[in-house]
């Protein structure tokens, strides 16, 4: 158990680490949780839990003054307990949420002494000092990278059994309506990227996936790949003097507008 609680407060530390190298997005539950199912030696189910969170998180963004819940820690020992208690993804949707809100509390916490690193980087940067800034930049992240390592090594390591006693009082109409939420969020997810990407120029690659799909038996591969082939033919990657070219001629077009 013991081994187990350190890596996965690794991987933790690698999606906290995430935030440090460009947010490159790899702290979504997609990722970590596929990692923490690796550990616990079932993939599938992290991959599953993963999949179902990454739903449930879509909409988990900083907008403002707005903090959202901490999708990190939250999807990592909800997947993690999920897996370790046998438990399928209804229990991780159950705990996730949860235990993101209780994470984002410490975090409150912890975030009133950033000022005083944020003052350090001020000063540096005021005096021409990059490597002043660069060490604020990185220590405010080992912070960050402690408080995960720490909050989600101990709470596996000592929470099992606890968080076995909650799921056992959660009486079982609750835990059945989460596994039909588990179900839903896919479609849900799904409706609000079409939201954002289904517009007259791409509603016929849409329905053509979908005929590909439903009725010639094409494998999600086979898709993805056809995809590929079109994006390429509809950028013109193959022939870059193409797109040189139109960029002129709309400037040429514009010209004559003007008169």
């Amino acid at each position: 158990m013991l081994v187990k609680a350190i890596l996965i407060s690794l991987v933790a530390a690698f999606a906290m680490f995430d935030y440090q190298l460009g947010t490159l997005y790899a702290f979504r539950p997609i990722v970590t949780c596929p990692l923490v199912g690796l550990i616990l030696g079932n993939l599938p189910a992290g991959l599953a839990i993963g999949a179902s969170l990454e739903l449930l998180f879509m909409g988990n963004i900083s907008i403002g003054a707005y903090v959202p819940p901490d999708e990190k820690v939250g999807s990592i020992l909800a997947c993690a307990f999920a897996i370790t208690l046998g438990k399928g993804t209804e229990a991780a949707l159950a705990l996730a949420m949860p235990i993101a809100t209780i994470s984002l509390a410490i975090s409150n916490v912890i975030n009133g002494l950033m000022p005083v690193i944020v003052d350090k980087a001020d000063v540096a940067a005021a005096k021409g000092d990059l490597k002043g800034v660069y060490a604020a930049h990185w220590a405010i992240g080992l912070v960050g990278v402690v408080k995960d390592v720490l909050l989600v090594g101990f709470a596996y390591y000592l929470g099992a059994n606890a968080v076995q006693g909650i799921l056992d009082w959660i009486p079982s109409f609750i835990m059945d309506g989460f596994g039909i939420a588990a179900n839903i969020l896919p479609a849900m997810g799904f409706a609000m990227l079409g939201r954002l990407v289904l517009k007259r120029e791409v509603m016929p690659f849409f329905f053509l996936g979908f005929l590909l799909a439903s009725y010639m038996n094409v494998p999600s591969l086979g898709v993805a790949l056809i995809a590929i082939i079109i994006g390429i033919e509809k950028f013109g990657l193959l022939n870059p003097q193409a797109n040189t070219d139109s960029p002129q001629l709309a400037a040429e077009g514009d010209d004559d507008d003007d008169f």
